[in-house]
């Protein structure tokens, strides 16, 4: 199966040289374009709902050469579908995979979509393309049945060629049939039993493997026009920072060199990227910036001492009410987190008299779209944004400040512009995941039995909040407040699931241990829904060790969620170096309801990594600030996960395909943090209550337990 850059570039030649839309383009093409009108409905943003688009909104095109192009707006950057929902369309038209070509994220051929976030792309788009592969099936096979002349129960097909049953030599393929036609008319159809999938459900290796690691992979940076010029930017110190004045008398010496300043934006350009760069650093800039005394150090009492509005997430019962023998109120706490990605934002526009060309290392192709459409005021169909490959994206990849500057920078040059950030910028303006706080309270009774539950969130965001366990009287609080934090703050791979599902595992661990119960058997005591029950013994039967009363000093950890419907438990053993506070993570088994599993290669592989993501953000990952000044400004300081740091990942896929697929991509690092919190805590002896666990902090924590011993 080709990769969608270069399946696509042909198809993308044609169209840029011709300048058509993509209905000129089928109607010329030679191939038979199924068209439905499919209408999921997608939120996307606040309180803003859109639809898949009605008008052409065309999932697939069978060329003439047997070919099948399959068209979506998700994006590919590292998490798979470019394989896994072209699985899906190639099972419903019972094509072999490899003869499905995937183009992603172009906004000229692609359906509307409102990005590719959430863990929502095989559980959201996928239905609507199941749907469309099996109605294209059916209009097939119902005209293979008018040109052999036999009813379409007597005909079968197998990848694209559609055979008589009787006699195998009367046969016609997906091509032949295709031949100079196109047809836009419905059949019967339906979507197959997962018991006939052949192609859907079975481990499959990635189809852009030989392409990234040969470096023939196009990424945003990558991408090369002639006469491009590459932008540098004026940046402010901080984000609170005010122009004073600025001099750009020695950049415009730079032989070769554009100054633009128009409307606050403050710009130099070169053919040659080096160029640029010493052009940007001559040019001499005062600002105001305010004192502040909001830092590191400050932080949650300042997220606590905010002026906020309480809103309910979920409640049940009469907490007042309720019973305990033993209560519990504790509080934790996780800093700033970026989201760091490999490949910093890029994009290139290119503004010509009839269309503006972009490319752009973008999760939302289509806003992307809409917001240049809106900066250089025409209409949306006169931007035409290909998505090429995406350098990791992680919720942080949206419609950034990059984006409004090439725009301008081209529109005011009349000559296409790359902006490619480098990492002091993509640490500057990430929106991050924001530092927040947890207040927890709950009781048990005398059996083990969790009597109430009371969390009250200070800006972590909602996700993975309700509570998992059967609890008769709960309240989940959920504080609102403006101008929180001194700088953006944004999704960030499961968005609020981090936060909450480590103040929650860790606050269940609490309980265990005050009950006297190992925190396997208090966990499974405590919950009736037998999915969770399922996965979490799948986790420990693969973990293999016996847990004990809290803390064991072994170093052992659970923790589980139901995130978005994909049920997750984890085990880790960790060692705790108790002289230097240094915390090695030895192993982690993970055990993962996804409902039905469409390849389950790429499962493990997604789960591998982001449990290994998710050790970042326990024991390194902070963002060092002071009021809208980044200090945090490369890798030497910001330590995500190194390969020293890797321990054995063990993933296990609960086999469960009566469930349409749900998310896998974010789910399992959403326990990350709790589990090894929960390790850590088991280890030394002592409850760890903020994220990161950085040497020191572990290290205080060992002060700590030793002065109350």
């Amino acid at each position: 199966m080709k990769n969608e850059n270069i399946s696509a570039s042909l198809l993308d030649e044609l169209l840029h040289a011709q300048k058509i839309d993509r209905r000129k383009f089928i109607q010329t093409s030679g191939g038979i374009a199924i068209l439905f009108s499919l209408y999921p409905t997608i939120t996307v943003g606040q309180g803003n709902r859109r639809r898949y688009p009605s008008d052409f909104n065309a999932y697939l095109l069978i060329g003439t050469d047997g070919r099948v192009s399959c068209y979506t707006g998700k994006i590919e950057m590292g998490q798979g579908i470019i394989t896994s929902l072209a699985q899906m369309l190639a099972e419903e038209l019972d094509v072999a995979l490899d003869q499905v070509d995937m183009v992603m994220g172009d906004t000229l051929l692609c359906p509307w979509d409102g990005g590719t976030t959430g863990s929502r792309s095989t559980k959201v788009f996928g239905p609507a393309l199941r749907r469309a592969g099996a109605e294209a099936r059916a209009v097939l096979m119902q005209l293979a049945s008018e040109k052999l002349g036999v009813p379409v129960e007597d005909l079968w097909v197998d990848k694209g060629v559609v055979s008589v049953k009787s006699d195998s030599d009367k046969s016609m393929s997906y091509a032949e049939l295709a031949q100079g036609q196109r047809i836009e008319r419905n059949a019967e159809s339906k979507i197959k039993h997962f018991s006939e999938h052949k192609v859907s459900g079975k481990p499959v290796r990635r189809s852009d493997i030989r392409d990234k690691v040969t470096g023939a992979a196009k990424f945003a940076g990558d991408i090369r026009l002639p006469g491009m010029l590459y932008a540098r930017v004026l940046r402010p110190p901080s984000h609170a920072a005010k122009l004073k004045s600025v001099d750009t008398t020695q950049a415009k010496a730079v032989s070769g060199v554009i100054v633009v300043e128009q409307n606050g934006l403050i710009a130099v350009l070169h053919e040659q990227p080096d160029m640029a760069e010493k052009a940007i650093d001559l040019v001499m800039a005062e600002y105001d910036s305010p004192a502040s005394e909001l830092n590191n150090e400050t932080v949650f009492d300042h997220l606590l001492n905010l002026e906020s509005e309480k809103r309910p997430v979920t409640e049940k019962g009469d907490i007042a009410g309720a019973k305990s023998d033993k209560t519990f109120d504790e509080t934790y706490y996780n800093h700033y987190v970026a989201h760091a990605p490999i490949e910093t934002h890029t994009v290139l526009v290119d503004v010509n008299a009839d269309m503006i060309d972009v490319w752009c290392s973008s999760q939302t192709p289509f806003r992307v779209q809409e917001k240049i459409a809106d900066i250089l005021n025409v209409k949306p169909e006169q931007v035409h944004l290909r998505a090429p490959f995406i350098g990791g994206g992680f919720g942080g990849k949206k419609s950034g400040t990059e984006i409004t500057e090439a725009a301008q920078l081209a529109q005011i040059t009349g000559k296409p512009v790359q902006i490619a950030f480098n990492r002091k910028e993509e640490f500057f303006y990430d929106a991050f995941r924001p530092a927040a706080v947890i207040h927890a309270r709950s009781g048990i009774d005398e059996r083990g039995r969790i009597t109430f539950w009371d969390f009250d969130h200070y800006y972590p965001g909602n996700r993975s909040a309700e509570p998992i366990y059967d609890i008769p009287h709960y309240r989940v609080l959920s504080n609102r407040a403006s101008d929180v934090h001194p700088f953006d703050t944004g999704a960030w791979r499961g968005p609020g699931s981090n936060t909450n599902v480590f103040a929650m595992e860790s606050h269940t661990d609490v309980m265990a241990w005050e009950a006297g119960m190992d925190p396997l058997s208090f966990r499974l005591k405590n919950l009736s829904d037998k999915r969770m029950v399922r996965v979490l013994k799948a986790a420990a039967d693969q973990f293999g060790k016996t847990f004990y009363k809290g803390p064991s000093g072994k170093g052992y950890g659970i923790a589980c969620t139901d995130y978005l419907n994909t049920y997750v438990a984890t085990m880790a053993e960790v060692e705790v170096d108790e002289r230097t506070g240094v915390v090695t993570v030895k192993r982690v088994v993970s055990a993962q309801d996804m409902g039905e599993i469409i390849n389950p290669l790429g499962a493990r592989l997604q789960m591998e990594g982001g449990i290994t993501m998710g050790i970042g953000y326990c024991l390194g990952e902070e963002i060092e600030f002071n009021g809208g000044e980044i200090l945090t400004e490369n890798f030497d300081t910001y330590s995500i996960t190194r390969f020293s740091w890797a321990p054995v990942v063990e993933a296990i896929l609960i086999d469960n395909p009566e469930l349409a697929p749900q998310g896998c991509g974010e789910p399992a690092i959403t326990t990350s943090g709790a589990v090894i919190a929960n390790a850590v805590s088991d280890a030394i002896g002592i409850r760890m209550h903020t994220l990161p666990m950085i040497p020191e902090r572990v290290l205080d924590a060992i002060k700590t337990r030793d002065e109350q011993e």
